[in-house]
């Protein structure tokens, strides 16, 4: 009986030890890249804003009801969340600096893209019918839609947005400009180091990466042209 409370009082000696004692845990290694080849996909909204906007673009071009109508469709039902990031502006050497100051205008709305669907319908009672689908259409199938930050980029300037990104998770970042200029958009990690950049000859950018862990990460974004530029930027 003796040996059986020994063994008793010991066992339950460890337990109450190893409760007691807390898990030791160790700093995640934030050195070097943060970026990591593969991850987590998940759907961030921004294709389909994207896919919007072109569509927009080309049924304007082409007088294409039924394009614009789409547009409106997917808008419509794409959830976004207006972000109030801090944007850091920088002048680049040789910038005109006598440009007006910023106005900056919103980007095609829903209600634009509406009004001009009803412009190519005219009389035509199907695209009509269409036009008021997409009006009492609501957000719906996503609890939460990618942030949007709606800013004008004058000439030669540059703007620097931080954002935190999960780790393991992709991130995404897609920047609409407003057609009028080129932009260059260059998206570096905490330790300085560029984990993407996209310097097309366009206004319509993109950057997408697994993030190695959770940190703040610094998106550039460079005016390459003579006039203003008023863009969207869309993050996750």
């Amino acid at each position: 009986m003796t040996k059986l409370k020994s063994t008793f009082f010991a066992t339950a000696a460890i337990v109450a030890v190893s409760v007691a004692t807390p898990t030791l845990s160790f700093a995640q290694d934030q050195t070097g890249l943060n970026q990591v080849q593969t991850g987590k996909m998940v759907d961030t909204g921004q294709n389909a804003i994207s896919t919007a906007y072109d569509l927009y673009a080309y049924g304007t071009e082409n007088n294409d009801a039924l394009a614009v109508i789409a547009a409106a469709k997917i808008i419509a039902t794409t959830p976004v969340s207006d972000s109030e990031i801090e944007v850091e502006e920088k002048v680049e050497d040789g910038a005109d600096t006598t440009e007006e100051a910023d106005k900056t205008t919103a980007p095609t709305t829903l209600e634009d893209m509406l009004a001009t669907a009803s412009k190519l319908a005219g009389d035509n009672e199907t695209y009509k019918g269409l036009i008021e689908d997409v009006k009492a259409e609501q957000p719906r199938g996503r609890l939460r839609g990618p942030g949007r930050l709606v800013k004008g980029l004058l000439a030669g300037r540059t703007h620097i947005i931080r954002d935190t990104f999960e780790g393991g998770s992709l991130a995404q970042v897609t920047l609409i400009g407003d057609g009028d200029t080129n932009l260059d958009m260059v998206v570096l990690d905490q330790n300085g180091n560029t984990v993407c950049k996209d310097r097309s000859y366009s206004d319509k950018l993109r950057c997408s990466w697994y993030p190695r862990w959770t940190g703040t990460f610094s998106i550039g974004i460079r005016n390459q042209g003579r006039i203003r530029n008023t863009y969207v930027l869309l993050t996750n």
